[in-house]
């Protein structure tokens, strides 16, 4: 193995209100980290980014390249973010700013298909060559890896699968439409669908109630995840009407993309089998010609949190390891 190889590659993640950062090695593992607020003014946060790197190269003379992901739309040649709407960029070029501050070559991505690729390459996908992720959390969104390559189309904006309109004329949705799947099954539709429901039918949701302030508004993720766990009716009433939501989503996706492996990623994602359960029923229900079809594999994200870091950093090595134009990653 050559020594490049085995160098280690920064991965930064950058949020809304945080910007993680890390050297990963080759195997996936985090060697250093840093972490820091994410700065208001939107022409700060490049700052920040470059900051958050020299933290966890300081000292370390092994670091071979950075990977930036990052929640906005990404050109084709993962160098310019062309609209971060919880950023504040527009056409921002990062990989030139952050090159030029850390003298490291730069990647950039989309942090859900950074988080995509994290998970094909150390987690719940591996051993597939064709993936598809959704991460459902606040929002819903996701990545798509086919014959072992991150899928991003002809203009690098493939993937945003929480746009697409599931409901004609339904809930409006921040970006503009109405009816988007992200109103439907994503981690902030599955809250908004408990306290709802809490709100219809107060009594039986007493016991999710009492672990937050007793009234709908003040219900959370975390506690309708505490009560299903407890084997709560109302709490897995939640889940099930979710996993149905979300389920769908999966088998729409799979009737375009035909994947061998899905994976549920995001806040929803770490509750496991609550949802992968209901999830995977209504995705077999859903799936056009099931029944003359292979099914995907259905999983919960086993990476976690590091997944958009370790994959932004994994994409990082390969830019640098496969840096000739006549190669594509």
């Amino acid at each position: 193995m050559s020594e490049q190889t085995c160098g280690l590659t920064v991965g930064v993640d950058v949020g809304g209100t945080k910007i993680a950062a890390g050297t990963v090695d080759p195997a996936g593992g985090v060697a250093t980290r840093a972490r820091l607020p994410t700065p208001r003014d939107p022409d700060r946060i490049a700052d920040a980014v470059t900051e958050a790197v020299r933290r966890v190269r300081e000292g370390r003379d092994d670091v071979r390249a950075v990977g930036v992901g990052a929640a906005g739309y990404v050109d084709a040649e993962r160098s310019t973010v062309r609209f971060a709407p919880n950023l504040g960029w527009h056409d921002k070029a990062i990989r030139d700013i952050v090159q030029e501050a850390t003298g490291l070559p730069v990647v950039v991505e989309n942090d859900a298909n950074a988080a995509a690729w994290g998970e094909f390459v150390h987690g719940a996908g591996a051993g597939h060559e064709d993936m598809l992720m959704v991460t459902a959390g606040t929002g819903f969104g996701g990545g798509i890896v086919s014959r072992g390559r991150l899928f991003r189309g002809r203009f690098g904006m493939a993937g945003e699968i929480g746009h697409y309109r599931a409901v004609p004329d339904g809930l409006p949705c921040p970006c503009g439409q109405r009816g988007c799947m992200e109103q439907y099954a994503s981690g902030a539709a599955h809250t908004r669908r408990a306290r709802d429901l809490a709100a219809a039918d107060p009594g039986r949701a007493a016991a999710v109630l009492a672990l937050g302030d007793g009234t709908p508004a003040g219900l959370r993720g975390r506690h309708v995840t505490e009560a299903a766990r407890g084997g709560d009716r109302f709490a897995l009433e939640v889940f099930a009407q979710s996993g149905r939501w979300l389920g769908q989503a999966l088998a729409d996706l799979a009737s375009v993309l035909d994947p061998s492996v899905l994976v549920i990623g995001g806040g929803l994602g770490e509750t496991g089998e609550l949802i992968r359960r209901p999830a995977e029923v209504a995705y077999r229900r859903a799936l056009g010609g099931g029944a003359h079809r292979v099914y995907a594999e259905v999983r919960t994200a086993t990476v976690g949190q590091d997944a958009g870091l370790i994959g932004a950093a994994n994409l990082a090595r390969l830019h640098e390891l496969l840096s000739s134009p006549a190669i594509r990653f």
